[in-house]
């Protein structure tokens, strides 16, 4: 029996349907507009819930989305193509598939983009014969390193077996590092956009007509305690990264402790009993007395939920000579002061103790804890030069102790500088911000405060305003981070030109915050009304006090 191959000749169509690859076309802002049979397939998605109502970038996973968009998208914008790019496909049931994508942009005539053709690649057997390589390649490494051993000095060999365990510790931490971030990143975006929604919500509720008073002012009051928890929560993590802008002071850690202790009653409640032991003499620290007793609360708070609000904290502070060994670190004998909170909670399970300080870890239920309070408690200590240890058994209860640095007792405290409680003065500020949004809003808010204003959007305008204008301006406000001069550079050529012209920084950026302001007054991002005008008030108070004198 004979068959004619025309017959079974496939037709383009058939072909493209069902070839062993993915094929894709999309518009230049990755609008899907057409996908065969086997991508389909793939996705394990019907062709008109995928044609027309997805980008390819949504197709893939949170980390190649980034990459989509930072690096695939502009180079294939640049060169016309693209190939072998890995990507991790995510299916319609959440399985992803190692993929590699080639892509080819067309263009119409004028050079302007018209189409994207994607070609997908399953890579399953890739990726495993990569691993499997790779494990190979180590194996083989690790024999040749074994038999290289063997020849040599037992002194060669433990000097080898140490490196050796610095290298594999390194590479611990840089895992654990990035699996922080992974963390840190979907933590954080889950956070602020509850933070964000509640402020959209209410600035939408703002806008309607015939709003009462009453309700207006709810929303007002909604919007400015969001804002409030939002740089709490930037406040956490920064201190957990070790990079918050402390501001260390010399004060007695029992004396905090007891002011505190109000507040913790009422935090813990009626059925928690509450004990405070203080040393006879005071026991002197230099840290940030706010992030001291934020610490504290953060660490009550725990002890609260983990007793299901019935039990005994016990607070105890007392001078310590030795900070006992704890993670890796060995005892050190030098001049400590030990604030201990002790609970008779539920515990911690001993496969948990290394877990508790990582950010957005914990084991309370969904919307009962974002996982940054102990997060907080171990970035502070740390970047106040000490540690904090754990002891826990289940079922009888926790304590964390926290060793800070002893210090001399202060000879005396300064008297405060006198401040007036006006504002403006009709002072001149000359506002430094590249920001359209945050320049408009300062300088309105400055006017509404008494304040003349001028507005320039760079360090170098700002210069220039000066030069122009001697005398003009009484004071500088700058943002730190803008294109070209930073406001850190700004700040020391007004110092150096203009030694008597007060300047004021702003800054909301990690960096910036954790070196300060370098010697000059600086005012962190997001600020209140407030706390602008008091930074204003103290430098117009210097303004005044000099027009004064002279």
């Amino acid at each position: 029996m004979s068959i004619d191959p025309k017959a079974i000749i496939e037709t383009p169509e058939e072909l493209y349907e069902s070839a062993p690859c993915g094929y894709l076309s999309t518009l230049p802002d990755g609008t899907i507009i057409r996908a065969n049979q086997t991508c389909l397939t793939w996705i394990g998605m019907e062709r008109q819930d995928l044609v027309g109502n997805k980008c390819f970038q949504e197709l893939l996973s949170i980390g190649d989305r980034i990459f989509y968009d930072t690096h695939f998208a502009p180079l294939l914008r640049m060169q016309g193509f693209v190939n072998e790019i890995a990507f991790d496909l995510i299916g319609a049931d959440g399985r992803a598939l190692p993929v590699l994508a080639n892509a080819v942009q067309k263009r119409d005539a004028a050079g302007k983009p018209v189409v994207n053709r994607i070609t997908l690649f399953n890579a399953t057997d890739r990726r495993q014969y990569e691993r499997e390589l790779l494990l190979a390649r180590q194996k083989a490494e690790q024999t040749a390193e074994d038999l290289k051993r063997l020849n040599e000095t037992l002194e060669e060999r433990v000097a080898q077996e140490v490196a050796e365990r610095l290298k594999a510790e390194a590479a611990m931490r840089q895992s654990q590092k990035m699996e922080a971030v992974g963390q840190l990143t979907g933590g954080v975006a889950h956070d602020f956009n509850n933070l964000l929604t509640v402020i959209k919500s209410s600035t939408d509720l703002l806008k309607r007509p015939n709003l009462s008073e009453e309700r207006r002012a709810r929303y007002v009051a909604a919007i400015s305690d969001t804002v409030d928890r939002a740089a709490k929560l930037t406040s956490q993590l920064l201190a957990f990264a070790r990079r918050q802008a402390l501001k260390p002071e010399t004060f007695d850690a029992g004396q905090s402790v007891r002011m505190l202790s109000d507040m913790v009653r009422t935090l813990t409640g009626t059925r928690i009993q509450s004990i405070t032991y203080l040393p006879d003499k005071p026991c002197f620290i230099s840290a940030d007395p706010s992030q001291f007793d934020t610490a504290l609360i953060n660490i009550v708070v725990n002890a609260r939920d983990a007793m299901d609000s019935e039990g005994q904290i016990t607070i105890t502070v007392w001078p310590a000579e030795t900070m006992p060994a704890v993670r890796r670190h060995a005892a050190v004998k030098a001049p400590y002061v030990a604030i201990s909170v002790s609970d008779t909670g539920s515990g911690i399970p001993a496969d948990q103790i290394d877990q508790i300080f990582e950010p957005f870890f914990t084991t309370k239920g969904v919307g009962h804890g974002t996982g940054l309070g102990l997060s907080q408690v171990f970035g502070f200590v740390k970047q106040s030069g000490g540690q904090v240890i754990v002891e826990s058994e289940v079922g009888q209860g926790t304590t964390f102790t926290l060793y800070l640095p002893r210090v001399i007792a202060p000879l005396g405290v300064a008297p405060p500088e006198e401040e007036t409680t006006e504002d403006g003065y009709g002072t001149c500020v000359l506002v430094v911000e590249d920001n359209r949004d945050v320049g408009t809003f300062v300088t309105q808010t400055l006017a509404e405060l008494g304040y003349r204003t001028k507005w320039v959007e760079s360090a170098q305008a700002a210069l220039d305003e000066l030069a122009t204008s001697p005398g003009a301006h009484d004071i500088v406000f700058s943002d730190v981070v803008m294109p070209g001069m930073n406001g850190v550079e700004l700040a020391r050529h007004v110092q150096r030109l203009y030694p008597d012209l007060p300047l004021v920084l702003t800054s909301g950026y990690s960096h910036v915050l954790a070196e300060g302001g370098h010697g000059f007054e600086l005012l962190q991002k997001p600020y209140s009304v407030e706390a602008l005008s008091r930074v204003l008030r103290k430098a117009s108070h210097k303004v005044h006090k000099r027009t004064q004198a002279e």
